[in-house]
């Protein structure tokens, strides 16, 4: 919250207010979450939708590329 008080103090309360309403939605309250969305409001990006991955997912691409290394193909 000191974080929210110090950006407000900068780019005014009501942008803030809509960032925090937008964080909660997202659950995204690690550091940097909260400029990151006033930047993106700032922008006047349209939010269309809170997109809010399920335990399943994983932004990591896998592992598969890995396992050429060493090979004669990772060479190429």
């Amino acid at each position: 919250m000191a974080r929210a008080v110090e950006l407000a103090a900068v780019v005014g309360a009501g942008r803030v207010d809509a960032a925090l309403g937008l964080a909660a939605i997202a659950g995204r309250f690690a550091d940097g979450d909260l400029a990151s969305i006033i930047d993106h409001l700032a922008a006047e990006r349209e939010t269309v939708g809170v997109v809010i991955p399920g335990e399943a997912h994983s932004a990591q691409p896998g592992t598969a590329g890995w396992a050429r290394l060493g090979t004669k193909e990772a060479g190429r």
